[in-house]
């Protein structure tokens, strides 16, 4: 576990607007820098960075967050490795990798380092190989996207690799998964007569292989193992490569193959990342999901690639989300990505994806598929097989749309249906209109504690009403200041502090305030004895309610003495309840 210290220290080390300008280009505006937003789609910017409290806000999709926040949903990075590449900017080693660089043995960025230049060796040994050139070229890719793919070769000889490391027999070969020994402890190179694809992270780091043989030979493709930089679930071929134009078309296709990822890239459709070998797993939905609004699977119509695609449904029910879409496309027998392309171009290729099924239409089609809908059995089946599947479904619109398909397909009324799936129901009756509220007192108050953390110790908490939910997310904060062991907590640790707290959403609106409403510093703690003096007069006027209640009921024999005394004080000032008393 990462200490707060050191996340504090990051963020503190770690400019936000150097980092994000980096990515996305930012201009000047105001007191903050604004652009147009990375993470949806728009042409006025409505994306704001502020300089002074390290963090950002889009007014348009409600993007929010630090440095690592930003790297984790622009990159898709995950909070550790995030925090690691943070880390590397700032100078700082992980406490962690300290504490455990003795017991891991080499180290990551060592394997790192191995699997880069075994990429830089297989590379150049592709232009020595006219077979893997001839290959290549029969497959309709130029010299130009293999470089861009640093697609590479290796030679059929058992330790070609000793050319490149004069330590062939190190750990560090084995554990990379590019060399392997044997029963009788030789070594030999796990790749061998194979055209080569790096996989490559977020990061731009090689962290494993594809190897596509040359001739007949079994297995066509073999990948690397995983190892402590590869994990098969967690990847996705290309994405690198295809992340701008994934942001640019708000989309990203996802095919089986290297050769497809490239081929389609070779024509211009190059917003394209393929599977590794395995189904597609609830992890690769999800990072590709925090890149773009819609992935369209793109599989084989046959009954392999059905039950690809079945697979990727259900792993992505638990991400799809209302702004989000997942759709299918079954190309036609005999074709894959490749040879499609090939034959119709881009353009053609693009017209499938215009067509594709969108998740629940492929979900319905193949659940009645597998039910005789003609009788009371098969529709009850169907209701039977909907029913995990409705489980896992985290959109609520999404699960309404297709729980009324459902309905009108079996022959059971929608609450029926919502019932025997065991679901909360979706389309409640709607609710008395509530009154408008004033203004609140607390937002103000919320926003100068952000602005002025140290302010929390000087706030009398039992001046804010109970059930208050600004109430509660000022008592968090509070709590999370004091809390903090004497540091004083820039907002920017605040957020990382506070994720995933209940009180999240509120603390996220009143920074976003925060931009359009700063307070100015020198009458910041002004602005907050205004607030604390409406705040004593709200809990006097509380008081006396409770006592003018009492009184009614009990008489005012029925108050103890000290209520006496409030209460009479309070009436001493003709129901005005500025007063301390």
């Amino acid at each position: 576990m990462i200490p707060d210290t050191f996340i504090q220290e990051l963020l503190y080390r770690i400019d936000l607007v150097d980092l994000i300008d980096g990515y996305v280009p930012l201009k000047k505006a105001g007191a903050n820098f604004a652009a147009c937003c990375p993470f949806h789609s728009e042409k006025s910017p409505s994306f704001t960075v502020s300089p002074s409290k390290q963090f950002y806000h889009c007014f348009g999709c409600g993007a929010h967050g630090n440095a690592i926040g930003f790297l984790i949903e622009y990159s898709g990075l995950g909070f550790v490795d995030a925090v690691k590449e943070l880390a590397g900017r700032a100078g700082m080693q992980l406490p962690d990798d300290r504490a455990q660089a003795p017991q891991q043995g080499p180290r990551r960025q060592t394997l790192a380092e191995v699997m880069g230049r075994a990429a830089k060796f297989y590379y150049a040994q592709l232009k020595g190989s006219g077979e893997a050139i001839r290959y290549l070229k029969e497959r309709g890719l130029s010299g130009e996207i293999t470089r861009r793919f640093g697609i590479g070769y290796a030679s059929e000889r058992g330790q070609n690799l000793a050319q490149a490391f004069e330590d062939y027999d190190s750990p560090e070969l084995q554990l990379a998964g590019l060399v392997v020994k044997d029963e009788r402890g030789r070594l030999y190179d796990r790749f061998r007569g194979r055209v080569m694809f790096p996989i490559v992270n977020q990061k731009g780091e090689v962290i494993a292989f594809g190897g596509r043989v040359l001739g007949p030979g079994e297995p066509k493709y073999l990948n690397s193992p995983e190892t402590p930089l590869f994990e098969k679930g967690r990847e996705v071929f290309g994405l690198p490569q295809a992340r701008l134009s994934i942001r640019a078309t708000r989309a990203a296709i996802v095919v089986e193959g290297y050769l497809d990822v490239v081929a389609l890239a070779q024509h211009g459709v190059e917003n394209v990342v393929a599977t590794l070998g395995t189904a597609t797993t609830l992890t690769q939905v999800q990072k590709l999901l925090r890149q773009t609004e819609r992935i369209v699977f793109c599989f084989d119509g046959d009954t392999a690639g059905r039950k690809a695609a079945w697979r990727a449904l259900e792993n992505s029910l638990e991400v799809v989300a209302e702004q989000k879409s997942i759709d299918f496309v079954f190309l036609p027998e005999g074709e894959d990505p490749d040879s499609l392309v090939r034959k119709r171009g881009a353009d053609g290729f693009r017209r499938l994806l215009v067509e594709a099924t969108p998740l629940s239409e492929f979900l319905l089609r193949e659940l009645s598929e597998r039910c005789d809908l003609s009788s009371a059995e098969g529709r009850a089946k169907l209701i039977s097989e909907a029913k995990p599947l409705l489980g896992r479904l985290q959109s609520t619109l999404l699960r309404l749309q297709i729980v009324k398909r459902l309905a009108a397909t079996s022959g059971f009324s929608q609450t029926e249906v919502e019932q025997l799936c065991e679901l909360r129901a979706t389309v409640r009756s709607t609710p008395a209109r509530v009154p408008r509220q004033p203004p609140s007192l607390l937002r103000p108050l919320l926003r100068l504690l952000l602005q002025k953390p140290q302010l929390a110790a000087a706030l009398p908490l039992d001046l804010l009403p109970a059930a208050s939910a600004e109430a509660k997310a000022i008592r968090l904060l509070c709590e999370t200041i004091s809390t903090s062991g004497g540091m004083e907590l820039a907002y920017s640790a605040l957020i990382e502090r506070l994720r995933g707290s209940a009180h999240e959403n509120i603390l996220r609106q009143a920074a976003a305030e925060l931009l359009q409403q700063p307070f100015a510093e020198e009458g910041v703690d002004a602005e907050f004895e205004g607030a604390l003096q409406k705040l004593r007069e709200a809990q006097d006027k509380r008081i006396f309610a409770t006592l003018q209640e009492k009184v009614y009921k009990l008489g005012v024999s029925g108050l103890s003495s000290e209520e006496k005394r409030q209460y009479l004080a309070a009436l001493g000032v003709g129901g005005m309840f500025g007063v301390r008393t």
